[in-house]
């Protein structure tokens, strides 16, 4: 099933992309190019893609770049970009989280669209001045919370949305990892480094990198509000500085309780991102393993397997699937869901019209509450567990 609108989306110019981070070596940054590529809404233009001049232009030239339009810094860019005629109209920051905040700032005060990996900033403070300034400019501010792209979180955010389940009750979400079982930051792994460095990653660890995903996949399907926590945190591997495993008790607005866990040492999982929600009326359950399916299960009822283009699926889902049942769809495209809203928005925006109110991407907001849960569990594990209001 074609995206509902892509054939009319695809007769606009591709919007002129340019990239903060993402060069040689860098996993997130190749995931962004391709995303921004797969509906074929983006055009990368420009980069600075390392905070080394020399491995900036190195990266600009293996990715096919104009010389003139690498760069050695992000202001650099952001100042000569917004003086071209044809300069970028939208750019991807893909770097590690405490230089998110000040690149944003240079593209956000020139009207640059922005499209921001997760988290927003490495800590609070800067969190809040982002979303300031992305508040008072005139340029969108789009975070690839991508998790959220998938056709059946839609699906369940529409059921919840619906009243299928009824009140909400209760909240399980967990997503364990074991890439850092060991020390692997000791041995100079440049994605183990900076995540496990609180200059570089903030105040969390696996809270920052995935829990923040875990908190912000259950807030976004269950449209429910974080009231407080209680947190224990661990850093099981010796040495390490920052969180590796995280306990987190949940208590939202109106009532429901949850439970989150995220760890980077559990053997035996690569990206075990699951979420269950249970209310008055019913349950459901996705897994990001076996991402094209969701259990549904009404109280006092069989379960049922709801599949991304078959029966039970709405429109939610099926407005953000690309290909025919059967066929299954993954992370990318997840991924490039994100982007091709982003797109959706920045095209109204040049147009001057409304944005359509079906278009859906993590926003800044989104932002700020994931710092704030990060810096919540920390406050709270530092008090043994105490329930910490954000």
């Amino acid at each position: 099933m074609a995206i509902e609108g892509k054939d009319e989306q695809a007769r606009e110019p591709r919007i002129r992309l340019g990239m903060v981070g993402g060069g040689a070596g860098a996993f997130i940054g190749a995931v962004h190019r391709m995303a921004a590529r797969l509906d074929d809404q983006f055009d990368l233009v420009a980069g600075a893609l390392s905070s080394t001049p020399e491995k900036a232009i190195a990266s600009g030239r293996d990715l096919g770049l104009d010389p003139s339009r690498t760069y050695g810094s992000y202001k650099e860019m952001a100042i000569r970009e917004a003086r071209l005629k044809d300069g970028i109209e939208a750019v991807s920051i893909v770097t590690p989280n405490h230089v998110h905040y000040e690149a944003a700032k240079e593209f956000l005060k020139r009207g640059i669209h922005v499209i921001c990996d997760k988290p927003l900033t490495s800590n609070l403070a800067d969190a809040k001045k982002l979303k300031k300034l992305a508040d008072e400019s005139d340029a969108l501010f789009i975070l690839t919370h991508n998790y959220t792209g998938y056709p059946m979180v839609l699906q369940a955010r529409e059921m919840i949305a619906n009243g299928d389940l009824g009140k909400i009750r209760i909240v399980q979400v967990e997503y364990p990892q074991d890439w850092l079982t060991e020390a692997v930051e000791q041995t100079g792994a440049k994605q183990a480094v900076w995540r496990t460095d609180p200059a570089q990653s903030g105040a969390g660890g696996s809270t920052g990198d995935i829990g923040t995903h875990a908190y912000n996949l259950a807030a976004f399907i269950t449209g429910l509000t974080l009231e407080s926590l209680a947190a224990d945190l661990d850093s099981f591997v010796e040495g390490r500085r920052l969180d590796d495993n995280a306990h987190v008790m949940l208590r939202y607005e109106g009532g429901a309780k949850g439970m989150l866990w995220c760890s980077q040492v559990a053997p035996g999982h690569e990206n075990g991102l699951k979420i269950r929600v249970y209310g008055t009326k019913g349950g459901i359950e996705w897994v990001q393993a076996d991402p094209n399916y969701l259990w549904f299960t009404p109280f006092g009822e069989p379960k049922r397997l709801i599949t991304r283009n078959g029966a039970g699926a709405g429109a939610a889902a099926g407005r953000v699937s690309r290909i025919p049942s059967g066929h299954p769809e993954g992370y990318l495209e997840a991924f490039a869901t994100i982007y091709t809203e982003a797109a959706r928005a920045i095209n109204a925006v040049k147009k001057g019209v409304a944005v359509d109110k079906a278009v859906i991407y993590p926003t800044v907001d989104d932002g700020v509450k994931g710092v704030a849960f990060v810096e919540a569990c920390v406050a709270s594990s530092k008090k043994n567990g105490a329930w910490v209001k954000l």
